[in-house]
């Protein structure tokens, strides 16, 4: 948009003050440009089964070893390599197609998790 006003004033003001203002615009672009770009660089857009992987849930339906379990708000299928009892919270460590792969979360803060 600056460009446009730079051109603008380039036709207006005539070629001393003109150029200076298109020239100004420019550089404030390009400016702007580079600023976005660091400002979004933080801001990484995440989607799909990478964002579901180290989160927690609570087991509605004993996993013997599958049953559900409640993930934000949603229930989905979950298999576990060992029993876990209903109400219990487990950690997702995988995401088969609908199933969510499990375990303990106790299991895993006591240092007995996946190596």
């Amino acid at each position: 948009m600056l460009i446009v006003l730079g051109l603008i004033a380039l036709i207006l003001f005539g070629t001393p003050w003109g150029l200076v203002a298109l020239i100004a615009a420019l550089c404030l672009e390009i400016l702007e440009y580079f600023a976005w770009r660091r400002f979004l660089r933080r801001y990484r857009l995440r989607s799909g089964p990478e964002t579901i992987v180290g989160q927690t849930a609570t087991v509605i339906d004993e996993l013997a070893p599958l049953g559900k379990v409640r993930f934000q708000g949603e229930v989905w299928n979950a298999r576990a390599s060992e029993p876990v009892p209903e109400g219990e919270s487990v950690r997702i460590t995988a995401v088969q197609g609908l199933t969510l792969e499990v375990e303990r979360a106790s299991q895993l803060e006591n240092g007995k998790g996946p190596h």
